[in-house]
């Protein structure tokens, strides 16, 4: 069966995912999830874990629903009117779109950093600490603390210590990339949503990001999307691979890229479509 075609044609095809995936302890699980915008459906019946403590990397062509499934574990896709999803998606034994979930609260267990930098105009030292500012954190050494703990994470330390008071929005593109990622973890999230954080970046802040990465993975659980396959390769623990808003083959990423179980995987990843 080409599981592509059924599923350009609109049949239900059931996901594989490997055994090992199943084995792990999750910190996420989709089940079941489906979202509309208005009549049209942009992820379909899409069931998965996100391993507690590792990289998970979502791949797949342009438009498959990547960002879209990723921008709604942290619920930004409530902002748009349209949207209407079915299904769910628990975070530790929480539902998240359980009644009365808070939302800003939910969003501090799950730090976000999106494909382009996006400093506050603020100083360096401003970006880190706004979690705990808008958390009515006053404490000067508390914020010192977490400043420079949280700029360490990110591998930024060094380079900035001597700058926290200046503009964040005067550091070169990688700076300001690891400057969102020291803001995302300063509120001590579990999970870090990453949408394509390295396709703004020239091949030298690219492999900065890749170092760090692998640095914070352990102490979070990190579910990332890329166009990148090279990049999934080298990071990622776990790789799913997604077409036309469907999950389609999710495993360790050394079998997704030597061995899958689906022609149609080996097929998109040796670049005969897509």
């Amino acid at each position: 069966m080409d599981r592509l075609k059924a599923i350009a044609d609109g049949q239900r095809v059931e996901s594989v995912v490997h055994d090992e995936v199943l084995r792990e302890d999750p910190v996420l699980r989709i089940v079941g999830f489906n979202l509309f915008y208005g009549r049209k459906q942009a992820l379909h019946n899409i069931s998965m874990p996100l391993a507690k403590g590792k990289v998970t990397a979502l791949i797949g062509p342009s438009g498959c629903g990547k960002s879209t499934l990723l921008r709604s574990v942290n619920r930004m896709n409530d902002l748009i009117d349209s949207v209407r999803i079915e299904g769910d998606m628990i975070l530790g034994e929480d539902s998240i779109f359980a009644a009365g979930v808070d939302v800003i609260q939910l969003r501090k267990r799950m730090g976000m950093v999106f494909q382009k930098p996006n400093p506050f105009p603020m100083t360096i030292f401003e970006n880190v600490i706004y979690p705990l500012r808008i958390d009515g954190e006053r404490n000067k050494q508390r914020l010192m603390q977490v400043c420079e703990q949280s700029l360490r994470g990110a591998a930024l330390w060094e380079e900035v210590k001597d700058r926290l008071n200046e503009s964040g929005l005067g550091l070169s593109g990688g700076q300001q990339q690891r400057l969102c990622i020291a803001r995302a973890i300063a509120s001590d999230p579990e999970v870090l949503l990453l949408d394509e954080p390295c396709s703004a970046l020239d091949p030298l802040a690219t492999g900065k990001i890749e170092d760090l990465i692998e640095r914070l993975k352990g102490d979070y659980s990190i579910f990332i999307v890329t166009h990148n396959m090279q990049q999934a390769s080298r990071i990622s623990d776990y790789t799913a691979f997604m077409y036309l808003g469907r999950l389609v083959e999710l495993g360790l990423t050394s079998r997704i890229f030597t061995k899958p179980k689906l022609q149609e995987t080996e097929d998109y990843i040796t670049g005969r479509f897509g």
